[in-house]
């Protein structure tokens, strides 16, 4: 084990009946890390998560938290970190205020510490105006960002986070990635699951990538994009009713199979294949076909997900 590393998953198995949930699956965290845990729906991520959290039992290999094994030294495990799951763990019938208070009191602070805790977080989470109100009276992103900032009040050292942006709007999202990389600017570490890849390729230091229970890549979004390798083509048709006639130019070229969606399109390039991108112009010019976008890019972290994941289901 590294020094550097606060997580460190080794050989870890689980099943629920003939299901195999989880398999043989190895990767460590080191401090001050964003790691991402990324993977299709089932892939086996929240499994992983409630492991390492001590909400459930591996059927074989180690997980050691700060250096606690999760299984012989629960307590001690636990006590090295907080979670923010996909369901709010705040009191329904309290206010912000209140639920920030409780949890502040049940870390261990005193009364104005626990005052002045609760009233740094309701305003890094701009929750100030709310603050006195019932949470009957909060939207969905509220209510998200309240449950971030309880799982921050005792300032984990580790922080695991389970799709914690799901449904929220862009600006809310944004704030609450602000006060994580603050959090992570502080020596903190974060674990996290997202569906939204462009959050992982903007946030995360380095992915994991899990399939069906297994894990099929870990690096750098960079280096993980390498592995894919090749370019993409993608165009947008100006007008919506150009979108088949593009389509079927594409496909004549027998390139990859072409990805749809609105009015653009993409095509995975192989090396000969970049030089074909001038006479694909002429064809949409002589078929009276406009663009508005037309570029060739280097593989994003979908393409990644979908060569190793989707695309070898």
């Amino acid at each position: 084990m590294n020094n550097d590393d606060v997580i460190q998953v080794s050989n870890i198995s689980k099943h629920f009946g003939k299901n195999a949930a989880v398999q043989d699956v190895s990767f460590s965290v080191e401090k001050g890390e964003i790691f991402g845990l990324l993977g299709p729906n089932g892939a086996g991520k929240t499994t992983l998560i409630r492991m390492m959290t001590t909400l459930l039992h591996p059927d074989t290999g180690q997980i050691l938290i700060n250096g606690f094994d999760t299984q012989t030294q629960g307590r001690n495990a636990r006590q090295q970190f907080s979670v923010t799951g996909q369901t709010a763990a705040i009191d329904q019938d309290l206010t912000a205020r209140e639920n920030l208070m409780i949890f502040a009191r049940l870390s261990g602070l005193g009364i104005p510490a626990a005052r002045s805790r609760a009233t740094e977080l309701l305003k890094a989470f701009d929750l100030v105006a709310s603050a006195d109100q019932t949470l009957e009276t909060f939207s969905g992103g509220m209510r998200r960002r309240l449950d971030l900032a309880v799982s921050l009040v005792g300032k984990p050292t580790i922080l695991f986070l389970d799709e914690p942006t799901t449904g929220l709007d862009p600006r809310t999202r944004a704030q609450m990635w602000q006060v994580i990389q603050s959090l992570v600017a502080t020596g903190s570490t974060v674990l996290l699951t997202t569906q939204y890849l462009e959050e992982a390729a903007q946030f995360a230091d380095r992915i994991a990538l899990i399939d069906h229970g297994q894990m099929k890549a870990i690096g750098t979004p960079d280096e993980l994009t390498r592995r894919v390798g090749g370019k993409r083509l993608r165009l947008q048709v100006t007008a919506a009713q150009s979108l088949k006639a593009a389509q079927v130019i594409l496909q004549k070229t027998e390139m990859n199979p072409v990805q749809v969606s609105e009015r653009t399109l993409t095509v995975s390039l192989d090396e000969g294949e970049v030089g074909q991108t001038a006479a694909l112009l002429q064809q949409f010019d002589e078929a009276g076909i406009a663009l508005s976008q037309f570029a060739i890019e280097p593989p994003s972290l979908d393409d990644v997900f979908l060569q190793m994941t989707v695309g070898k289901n």
